[in-house]
């Protein structure tokens, strides 16, 4: 797990959990460090960081299934346009 320096630290909550696992599991995992915080929270993280990227591509699934006909160049062109002139005007997007 990576050091993250004292002043980037994000706060925290407690939270207290109580697993029921079978005698096998809980012993691996305890032989492992797998029930130290600090592994509790990679877990953790990576388990949030991949139910993320599989919501993004369920989304681009769904975005995917929607028969819509392509943008010509000129009509992306002009969505680009737009949307720079829109940030130039005073107060564009609530800045």
């Amino acid at each position: 797990m990576d050091e993250v320096p004292m002043a980037q630290k994000e706060s925290t909550i407690q939270i207290d959990i109580r697993l029921t696992l079978p005698d096998s599991v809980a012993h691996e995992a305890e032989a492992s460090g797998l029930l130290r915080p600090e592994a509790l929270v990679s877990l953790l993280r990576d388990a949030v960081r991949k139910h993320r990227v599989d919501r993004l591509f369920e989304a681009a699934d769904r975005l995917a299934a929607i028969p819509l006909s392509p943008l010509t160049e000129a009509e992306v062109e002009a969505e680009v346009q737009a949307i720079r002139a829109a940030r130039r005007t005073p107060n564009a997007g609530g800045r």
